[in-house]
């Protein structure tokens, strides 16, 4: 019993840190004065009054600041994860049932954009768009695709000779009917876990970016555009960098933990 609880406390752990975040990002009155600068205050060390983990180089409090780019860190990736897994299934689910020369081209494509740099081609493609979020978000829904049309195509491609399948086949049924209906519920538990997963990494994608300036714009909150401006605050107040770090790494490592689970929950239930 200690065992199974024992399992089960990064789970919660991580619900409870992805509640907080949700929380953060949808209740703006929680950050209502994040962006409100104090220039004469500048950055202030951890404990000034009113400013928890003190100030940046605006006066802008940290605290404040890391809390309102929740929405940022949240929007972004859950838009990146979900648009890319929408192309994932309708190429991923169409190449494994039509098969033939559509599964061909489909493969070769995919082939060609996992072979190329994809943070690198991101760095190049949002600095000769001029960057900005949107942009970017935009650019890494076409880079994360090919992982989840190749991953949709693999787990469909495994049951495609399945006897439910064959029997709809018989049956004459449409094959948008058999894809949507029969095929899709087989990979569904594992589309579901690739998704967090898929955030995971997009709010670590975003937040790279964001740190080299081609992300939101300087007036925005957001997390890696805090680290960005903590560079030259590491001695002043090493707790700008460290906040926003942090968050970071708990938002990304709580979606993996839950995607780990809804993996692990698939596979025992497929057994």
């Amino acid at each position: 019993m200690l065992r199974t609880a024992g399992r089960h406390i990064p789970l919660t752990l991580a619900v409870v840190v992805l509640a907080a975040v949700v929380i953060f990002g949808l209740v703006p009155a929680l950050s209502s004065g994040a962006l409100n600068q104090n220039i004469l205050l500048g950055a202030a060390a951890p404990g000034t009054d009113g400013h928890v983990f003190g100030t940046d180089a605006l006066g802008r409090d940290i605290l404040q600041l890391t809390v309102a780019g929740a929405r940022s860190a949240l929007v972004g990736p859950i838009v990146v994860a979900f648009c890319a897994m929408l192309m994932g299934l309708v190429f991923g689910l169409s190449a494994a049932y039509f098969g033939g020369w559509w599964d061909v081209v489909v493969s070769r494509v995919i082939e060609i954009l996992l072979s190329l740099p994809s943070l690198l081609l991101a760095i190049v493609v949002a600095g000769v768009m001029g960057g900005g979020y949107w942009t970017n978000v935009l650019v890494f829904v076409v880079l994360y695709a090919p992982y989840d049309i190749r991953l949709v195509r693999s787990a469909a491609l495994a049951r495609m000779n399945d006897p439910f399948i064959d029997a709809a086949k018989m049956l004459e049924l449409g094959p948008v009917r058999i894809i949507s209906r029969h095929l899709f519920p087989v990979v569904r538990s594992l589309v579901a876990a690739n998704v967090f997963l898929d955030v995971s990494n997009a709010i670590v994608s975003l937040s790279s970016l964001s740190f080299l300036g081609l992300g939101v714009s300087p007036q925005d909150a957001d997390w890696g555009r805090q680290l960005s401006d903590a560079r030259t605050l590491l001695f002043t107040n090493p707790m700008a960098a460290v906040v926003p770090g942090v968050a970071i790494i708990l938002t990304s490592v709580a979606f993996n933990v839950i995607g780990d689970w809804i993996t692990e929950r698939s596979g025992v239930n497929e057994e």
